[in-house]
């Protein structure tokens, strides 16, 4: 990448300080701190070829992208580059994080799965009425459920991994089939069968709305829908309508909409638990992320492209 330094805008913010140390260590790299909800950039600040949006509302900086003429290269610290790939230009390399929220997103599923089977929602009910539930509830087991998981990367399989620990048996699913996957295509025919449906899958044009009206109607009866991706790729009126009808059960970290207003139906369903998109929200995830991010950085100064790099533009 030649002989000067590489300029890096990295954000200021609290929870993107760990992140500084860590780039820091790169070799060939000029650290410039800015103001993600600054709408100027400085002389100094526009003279950057890499952008690293910061670790909360990282979409804030999209509006900057016209400001720095010099940008090779945006690195996110999201697993999922959605709220930027139609922003940033083609001849910029576009990268995410993934990989570093598996750990931290896995963990809440299995608690939010968890909560539900042994019917945890229920009893904070109970005891919020001071009422001992003693056979007032019917709990259930994760040994032996099937689950299937639409979305095979880091998140998803890590999320098969750890369930196996509880005895469950996972059928993943991603874009295209391969040794042990099935493709996206085949979803139709194996979503019956199935206790827990988990959606870790991106966004995308084919993803948006994929869990719809008929996708919910062919989940078993009393199955629970976990969705860790994107609000946009579960059609909520279609979901609120299965959850009104006690059918189907829910755990929601992303909604469609984001926030989701406090007047939605979505709050008063009792077969629904809602985390407000903080799965990965735990200590230290700030700093895989920047691990993460620093390696595809390293691995883009040597002339490589990232190995987390997405189509855009």
């Amino acid at each position: 990448m030649g002989n000067s330094a590489v300029r890096i805008l990295v954000s200021d913010e609290v929870d993107d300080k760990v992140g500084h140390g860590i780039l820091g260590e790169l070799s060939g790299v000029e650290l410039e701190l800015y103001d993600p909800n600054s709408d100027e950039l400085t002389l100094s600040q526009r003279r950057a070829s890499i952008l690293l949006p910061p670790y909360r509302g990282s979409h804030r900086p999209i509006r900057l992208l016209s400001q720095l003429p010099e940008l090779k290269m945006v690195q996110l610290l999201s697993a999922g580059a959605d709220e930027w790939a139609s922003d940033v230009p083609g001849s910029v390399v576009l990268a995410t994080a993934r990989g570093a929220h598996a750990g931290p997103v896995s963990e809440w599923v299995l608690s939010a799965v968890l909560a539900q089977l042994r019917q945890w929602p229920a009893l904070v009910r109970f005891q919020d009425k001071g009422v001992w539930a003693h056979r007032k509830f019917e709990a259930d087991t994760l040994a032996g459920k099937r689950v299937l998981i639409v979305g095979a990367g880091a998140i998803g399989s890590e999320v098969a991994r750890r369930l196996a620990v509880f005895g469950a048996r996972s059928t993943l699913v991603a874009n295209h089939a391969r040794h042990g996957v099935y493709g996206s295509n085949e979803i139709p025919g194996i979503v019956p069968g199935h206790s827990i449906v988990v959606i870790t899958a991106p966004l995308t044009d084919k993803t948006r709305n994929m869990v719809d009206s008929d996708f919910l109607s062919a989940m078993d009866d009393g199955a629970i829908l976990v969705n860790v991706g994107r609000g946009q790729i579960v059609d909520t009126d279609a979901l609120v309508s299965e959850l009104s009808s006690g059918r189907l059960r829910a755990a929601l970290d992303v909604t469609d909409p984001e926030p989701l207003p406090s007047d939605h139906p979505l709050w008063t369903q009792e077969g629904a638990v809602i985390s407000p998109h903080s799965a990965r929200t735990v200590p230290g995830t700030n700093q895989l992320c920047y691990d993460v991010a620093a390696a595809q950085i390293a691995e883009w100064m040597k002339g490589e492209q990232p190995s987390n790099s997405v189509v855009h533009g």
